[in-house]
C-alpha cells in the first residue's frame, strides 16, 4: 500500500538511524509474515502457532532485555515502534509482543534476582511466551482488591489459591507473573508477585474468552488450587507486589498507546486508498471537501497522539518521571483510535460494516484500548492526582 509518508510513518527527525532501521525491519516483517495470516487468525480466534517462532527469531520478544540474557538490549522506544508497526497490520499479534516486553520481561529484569533473570529471561527471549496475571472477577479497576491468596508453608514455599480473569497470552504462555495477597490484614501492602510455570501442580489455565476484538489474542482465566510455588519464585520481596504492579503498568500503558496508534494508522491508510477509488455522483469521495476535512482532522489527531506516546517512551528511556505522560498517552491515543476507526467505517459506507473490508476489524480492535491496562477513567484519575499533588 502506498500512502503519504506523513500518515504511514512519523517524521524521520524524531528517530535515530538505528530506530528508523529497526522500525522499517518490523514493518517489512509485519507485511510479509503477519498480513497473510490475519484473516485466518481472526477466523480461528488464535495466533497462528507458526508465527510465534518468527517473532522470537526477529528478536521482538526481548527488545529491552540485555544481550547477556539473549535480548536485543534495546529501548522502550523500540518496543513502541514495534508494537505500532505490527498493530497497523494486526493488533492481536502486536499485543503478544507488547505484553512480553512491557509486562513480563521488564519486571523480571528490574526486580528479579540474578538467579531468576538467568532462569527466565533466556527462555522469554528465545522460545517461551509470558503472561501477567493481576485482574480478578472482583478487581478490575480496583486492581489491588485481590481475592487470590498466597500462604507461606513451613519449608518457605508458598501455596496459592484463587482465580484470575482476562489474562492476555494465557493460552500460549509458559511463564506467568501472578499477584496474590500474602498478608490480607495488611491490605495492598500484602500483595506479592510470584513467577509461576505452567506445569506447576495446582495450576491450570481455564476458559478462553470469546471477545469482540483482538480475537486472535488469547484472553483466559487462570485457576490456582493450592498451587505450590518455591520460595525462590517470589519476584522482588513479599509485600512488594503493589509497587511492582504499578511500575510495570506505567510502562505497559505506553505500549497500549502504541497499539492504538497502529490500529488507527491501519484504518486511516486503508480509508485513504478507498476514498481515492470510490465514486459517488460521478466524483471520487476524495474530491469532496467534507471528506477531505474529516481525514485532515483524523491525521492531525493521530499525529498528536503519536507525539504523546513517543514522548512518554523517551522520558522512560531517559530515566525521567513518566507516569503522568504515560497515562496521557494511553488516554488520548485510545480516544483518537476510537474516533478514527469509527470515521473510517462511516467513510466506507455499507461496505465498512461488512467483514469484506478491514476497517470493521480495526473498529472492533480499537475498543479494548479504553479498557485494559487501566480504563480511561483510571487514566484521568492518575493524571488529576499528579496535577493536584
Amino acid at each position: 500500500m502506498t500512502t503519504d509518508i506523513s500518515v504511514s510513518h512519523p517524521a524521520l527527525t524524531t528517530l535515530s538511524e538505528e530506530e528508523s532501521a529497526f522500525r522499517d525491519a518490523v514493518a517489512a516483517f509485519a507485511e510479509q509474515e503477519v498480513r497473510p495470516r490475519v484473516q485466518e487468525m481472526e477466523r480461528a480466534a488464535r495466533i497462528d502457532p507458526t508465527l510465534i517462532p518468527a517473532l522470537f527469531e526477529l528478536g521482538l520478544m526481548g527488545i529491552e532485555v540485555p544481550d547477556s540474557y539473549g535480548g536485543a538490549a534495546g529501548s522502550l522506544m523500540m518496543v513502541t515502534l514495534a508494537v505500532e508497526e505490527i498493530s497497523r497490520i494486526d493488533a492481536s499479534a502486536a499485543i503478544m509482543v507488547d505484553v512480553q516486553n512491557t509486562l513480563v520481561n521488564y519486571p523480571i529484569a528490574r526486580y528479579g534476582t540474578d538467579a531468576q533473570r538467568e532462569t527466565f529471561l533466556p527462555r522469554l527471549t528465545s522460545r517461551t511466551i509470558g503472561a501477567y496475571a493481576l485482574s480478578e472477577a472482583g478487581s478490575g479497576s480496583d486492581a489491588f482488591g485481590l481475592a487470590t491468596r498466597a500462604e507461606k508453608q513451613g519449608d518457605g514455599s508458598w501455596s496459592i489459591t484463587g482465580r484470575k480473569l482476562w489474562i492476555t497470552n494465557g493460552a500460549e504462555a509458559g511463564i506467568f507473573i501472578v499477584f496474590a495477597n500474602a498478608n490480607p490484614s495488611a491490605g495492598y501492602k500484602g500483595i506479592t508477585a510470584f513467577l509461576i510455570e505452567r506445569d506447576m501442580p495446582g495450576f491450570t489455565v481455564g476458559k478462553k474468552e470469546d471477545k469482540l476484538g483482538i480475537r486472535a489474542s488469547s484472553t483466559t482465566e487462570l485457576l490456582f488450587d493450592g498451587c505450590h510455588v518455591p520460595a525462590a519464585n517470589v519476584l522482588g520481596e513479599a509485600g512488594q507486589g503493589y509497587k511492582i504492579a504499578i511500575e510495570t503498568l506505567n510502562e505497559g500503558r505506553i505500549g497500549i498507546g502504541a497499539q492504538m496508534l497502529g490500529i488507527a494508522r491501519g484504518a486511516l491508510e486503508t480509508t485513504i486508498e478507498y476514498v481515492k477509488e470510490r465514486k459517488q455522483f460521478s466524483t471520487r469521495l476524495a474530491d469532496f471537501q467534507a471528506i477531505q476535512f474529516q481525514l485532515a482532522q483524523a491525521a492531525t489527531e493521530l499525529e498528536a497522539a503519536r507525539l504523546l506516546v513517543y514522548n512518554a517512551a523517551r522520558l522512560k528511556d531517559g530515566g525521567h518521571p513518566f507516569t503522568r505522560e504515560a497515562a496521557m498517552a494511553k488516554l488520548f491515543a485510545s480516544q483518537v483510535c476510537e474516533r478514527i476507526t469509527s470515521l473510517c467505517v462511516e467513510l466506507h459506507g455499507g461496505y465498512g460494516y461488512t467483514k469484506d473490508y478491514p476497517v470493521e476489524k480495526f473498529y472492533r480492535d480499537a475498543k479494548i484500548g479504553t479498557i485494559y491496562e487501566g480504563t480511561s477513567n483510571m487514566q484521568l484519575q492518575t493524571i488529576a492526582k499528579l496535577l493536584l499533588k
